[in-house]
């Protein structure tokens, strides 16, 4: 299956943390954990456990940029540097350069302005681990 979610990150399942409705899935990918908190349901039909190669997906939407590390209950943060900024009429696509892999943001140009992003600069792309899908690889 293709998917238009510009964030696709093929690793391992690492942990499968199970709840009543809801469970937390880490990923491996390239040695840093992705979360992602997914239906027990969902858990089940696609046999996630340890071991099993699965791939985190996020839509550009739902990726953060910060420019300084700070406290927040977002579980995936990854440091990188912008390789390119993409300027639409009223949004930008930034794609950060990470341990991951690249990762696309799709933000607005004001956040751009006002964060002072630039091409090479530091950031840190953000992820709300309910924000992450996963699909088998």
């Amino acid at each position: 299956m293709k998917l238009s979610a510009r964030n696709q990150f093929a690793g391992k399942v690492s942990k499968v943390t199970e709840g009543a409705v809801n469970g937390i899935v880490s990923i491996e990918v390239n040695g840093t954990p992705v979360s992602a908190t997914i239906s027990m349901e969902a858990i089940s039909e696609l046999g996630l456990a340890e071991g099993v190669e699965a791939v985190a997906v996020m839509k550009a939407t739902e990726v953060m940029i910060a420019t300084a590390d700070s406290k927040i209950s977002a579980r995936n943060k990854f440091a990188g540097k912008i390789a390119e900024i993409n300027k639409g009429a009223v949004n930008a696509v930034v794609k950060v350069d990470s341990v991951i892999g690249t990762v696309s943001a799709t933000i607005s140009l004001n956040a751009v302005e006002e964060l002072g992003l630039v091409e090479g600069g530091d950031v840190i792309a953000v992820v709300k681990a309910t924000s992450v899908m996963v699909g088998l690889a």
